[in-house]
């Protein structure tokens, strides 16, 4: 069973780490990829199954949050340039890759979420 509690120290973790990764791209957006799935893991316990699990779902969780976002951005700027389709096809487009990118940026937070269960079981 999913704990949710988990899950949302691990997403926390994960966007607070991601707006210091800034300071160093790519590596630093990876790292709080692993640190927030190390939360989650770490949270949950249970072994490294767990762990992956909470980890994955942290990481997807901040993932289609920020697609969301970019979404949303997609449609307003695509409803300025091309109207009413363009807000469709720019926002729902923008979403739908940013939700792919998403799942699979999370395997880094699954890795750290396996780490951290395994770590915790010990």
């Amino acid at each position: 069973m999913t704990d949710w509690y988990a899950v949302g120290v691990g997403f926390v973790v994960s966007v607070i780490a991601g707006v210091f990764a800034f300071a160093i791209p790519g590596v630093g957006h990876v790292g709080a990829g692993l640190i927030g799935g190390f939360a989650a893991g770490y949270v949950a316990g249970g072994g490294l199954g767990r762990g992956f699990w909470h980890g994955l779902l942290a990481g997807s969780v901040a993932g289609v949050a920020v697609a969301l976002l970019l979404g949303l951005a997609g449609s307003v700027f695509g409803g300025l340039a091309g109207g009413p389709v363009g807000s469709l096809f720019g926002g729902a487009g923008l979403f739908l890759v940013a939700v792919v990118v998403t799942l699979l940026l999370a395997l880094d937070s699954a890795v750290g979420g396996a780490v951290g269960g395994w770590l915790k079981a010990q």
